[in-house]
């Protein structure tokens, strides 16, 4: 089974405008699963190139309070990883072009079983799998049984790895690579800026698909940020997730927040970078 084109064809639009890839995070069935897909729908109408969905698990490690508070709501609800699936397949039918990648834990792939999980991504519709607590080293648990299904598996870059392991996860990554931007540390912008420059060389000197800065981004001024640095692409998740956790009771103004928020970093992401790369 050939792998999907939808990343590859999002990169080419957007690189051809010198633009951002912008790809939303948000937990599906969070409140619950009408206003989830409200919510979905409200990312893609305010400029969402793709999308970048997680499903509720019990522990998330790679993920702060403000996530962890959200994916108690579909626990809560007894939302399973079917449903959660399902949701995602309703996703898919409305919008046929747009990438969709998942992002979850081992547990819930090894809970199913490596080849049923996988199957039912393939099924719904996801392009892109990102397993957060398996590193590349790992990959070959999951690398022939996701070849076989058609879904490209997605490794995360932190930025102090070694060049081997670096050289691993461009050559394992597939859809893109996640980058991690250095951890915040004030005062040091020159040295972290350039730190995560070579980084980022690096990556693209191994031949990485494109890379997606999917950490520290909550702010225009942080996409702008990340196009100098010489990414292909964001994810902001827990700003979106901090507006649901304020106003998931008043279903409206919450949308209409997400709203005005995920337009202000598509405009980011949408402005002519020139040629940062």
């Amino acid at each position: 089974m050939s792998v999907s084109m939808r990343y590859q064809n999002m990169f080419e639009t957007v690189s051809a405008n010198n633009h951002l890839a912008y790809i939303p995070f948000v937990i599906v069935g969070d409140p619950n699963p009408e206003l989830s897909i409200q919510i979905i729908d409200k990312l893609v109408e305010s400029g969402a190139d793709g999308l970048e969905l997680g499903l509720a698990f019990s522990d998330p490690v790679a993920d702060g309070p403000v996530i962890q508070q959200a994916t108690l709501r579909p626990l809560a609800n007894q939302f399973t990883i079917e449903s959660g699936l399902n949701l995602i397949g309703q996703i898919r039918e409305k919008y046929p072009e747009l990438p969709i990648g998942l992002l979850t834990y081992a547990n819930l792939v090894f809970a199913q079983g490596i080849e049923t999980f996988l199957n039912k991504c393939r099924n719904v519709g996801i392009d892109s799998v990102l397993v957060a607590d398996c590193p590349v080293k790992e990959s070959r648990l999951f690398a022939k049984t996701a070849k076989d299904c058609g879904i490209q598996l997605v490794f995360i870059a932190p930025p102090d790895a070694s060049d081997d392991t670096l050289q691993q996860i461009a050559q394992n990554s597939q859809g893109y690579t996640y980058v991690l931007s250095r951890k915040g540390i004030t005062g040091t912008e020159v040295a972290a800026s350039k730190a995560k420059t070579d980084f980022l060389q690096k990556l693209r000197q191994y031949n990485s698909p494109p890379l997606v800065q999917g950490f520290g981004i909550s702010e225009p001024q942080h996409v702008f940020d990340a196009a100098n640095a010489g990414v292909d692409g964001i994810i902001t998740g827990s700003a979106i997730v901090n507006l649901i956790n304020q106003h998931y009771n008043n279903p409206q103004i919450m949308l209409e927040q997400i709203g005005d928020y995920v337009r202000s970093i598509a405009e980011a992401a949408h402005t002519d970078h020139g040629s940062v790369a």
